[in-house]
């Protein structure tokens, strides 16, 4: 099982990106998927989770607003689209998979992708 995350990269504060996650050796449709990510001399937090069904969407507070998960069933794929991107929204960003439909905090998720670095400048 593999979780892929790509979609990274360096992007002015203002900017966007939008990052991809692809999923592969088994589908995901039963399971929460989130994204999370870790700056530099911190703890891994998350950022975006979503529900099995889709219908769930949960934000941290500092980026309520500016980035929206979504997920495409027939690609077993998740996005995060970050908009008004800011210099502290700089971490390596990781896509992970629930044990359940849902995923609230990190001791939720069993699956793991290798990160991706996104750097915004100021």
């Amino acid at each position: 099982v593999q979780l892929q995350a790509s979609g990274g990269g360096l992007v002015q504060a203002g900017g966007s990106l939008r990052l991809s996650c692809a999923a592969s050796g088994r589908r995901f449709s039963n399971n929460g998927m989130g994204w999370f990510r870790q700056a530099p001399g911190k703890e891994r937090e998350l950022v975006a989770a979503i529900s099995w069904k889709g219908g769930i969407t949960n934000y941290a507070d500092s980026v309520k607003g500016r980035f929206t998960i979504s997920r495409d069933y027939s690609k077993n794929a998740v996005y995060l689209q970050m908009d008004s991107l800011k210099p502290e929204d700089t971490a390596v960003y990781y896509c992970a998979a629930a044990r359940g439909v849902v995923g609230g905090n990190r001791n939720q998720y069993n699956y793991w992708g290798q990160g991706t670095q996104v750097t915004v400048s100021s």
